[in-house]
């Protein structure tokens, strides 16, 4: 199992164009804080005036982990206010208007995590570069604030007692876990003729471009929600092909890490 991590950055779309853009502006730092995918993804325009307005009003459109940073450095916003800007965005396109169902459950801590966080960076305590980055996983990756279920309802409300290496990890960098993603069930471990994005507990994951193409999987949820900008990252898991197909049915860039360079404890399967 690869571990990965993803980027929406700056793909546009219109109804029947897209326009594709691919920037990578990650600092050697950031690229090499984490073993990962880090796949560029798309701005999804398919939101509300009011939810677009918020993205423009923060800048969060097209904006890279480096920008973030900046950002709170120099007082342009919070991450409460990028964690709370992201939230309405989920609740815009993906509970309604185009209804991506990417997201499978939301942090309920998340807002009070980045206040701490907005809190230590006052106080001067930087924990990395991800400090105050919101970040999606995919509901196959272990966590001790939220279930973990690979989309089966056999797994249902089930929480680890641990988390797993890689989340570790990110927390301890400052990365806010924003919520985990829908996937194909079990990683596609579930039935050879089952359709790619689907589990029985999240239901279908849709394509941000267009709603009756196949969004691949089995990290669908990362995909397609690093495509639609609903978090700064989106990490997944890859055993075969579940990077890079999400990848090229979203329209974003991957990036794989080498096997075993990242421990894989805490990841199903």
């Amino acid at each position: 199992m690869w571990i990965f991590l993803y980027n929406r950055n700056c793909y546009r779309t219109s109804i029947l164009f897209f326009e594709r853009f691919i920037m990578a502006r990650f600092s050697a730092l950031s690229m090499l804080t984490f073993a990962g995918i880090i796949l560029f993804g798309a701005f999804f325009t398919g939101c509300t005036p009011a939810e677009k307005d918020l993205y423009v009003e923060l800048g969060l459109e097209e904006i890279t982990v480096d920008q973030l940073q900046d950002g709170y450095a120099d007082g342009t916003f919070t991450a409460r206010q990028v964690v709370q800007a992201y939230l309405d965005r989920i609740e815009a396109v993906d509970r309604n208007g185009p209804a991506l169902n990417a997201i499978r459950a939301l942090n309920p801590d998340a807002l009070a995590i980045a206040a701490e966080l907005d809190r230590e960076r006052e106080e001067g305590r930087i924990r990395g570069p991800l400090h105050g980055v919101p970040i999606l996983l995919k509901d196959n990756i272990n966590t001790t604030d939220m279930p973990t279920t690979a989309g089966s309802r056999f797994l249902e409300g089930s929480v680890p007692p641990g988390d797993a290496f890689i989340v570790s990890r990110l927390r301890e960098q400052g990365a806010i876990i924003l919520g985990k993603t829908n996937l194909s069930e079990w990683a596609n471990f579930h039935s050879s003729f089952s359709s790619s994005g689907w589990s029985g507990l999240g239901g279908q994951v849709n394509n941000p471009y267009d709603p009756t193409r196949n969004p691949c999987g089995s990290s669908s949820g990362s995909g397609a929600g690093a495509s639609a900008n609903l978090a700064t990252l989106a990490i997944g898991t890859e055993t075969n092909g579940s990077i890079v197909c999400p990848s090229s049915a979203n329209g974003i860039v991957g990036f794989k890490p080498t096997v075993g360079l990242w421990s894989r404890t805490g990841i199903i399967p």
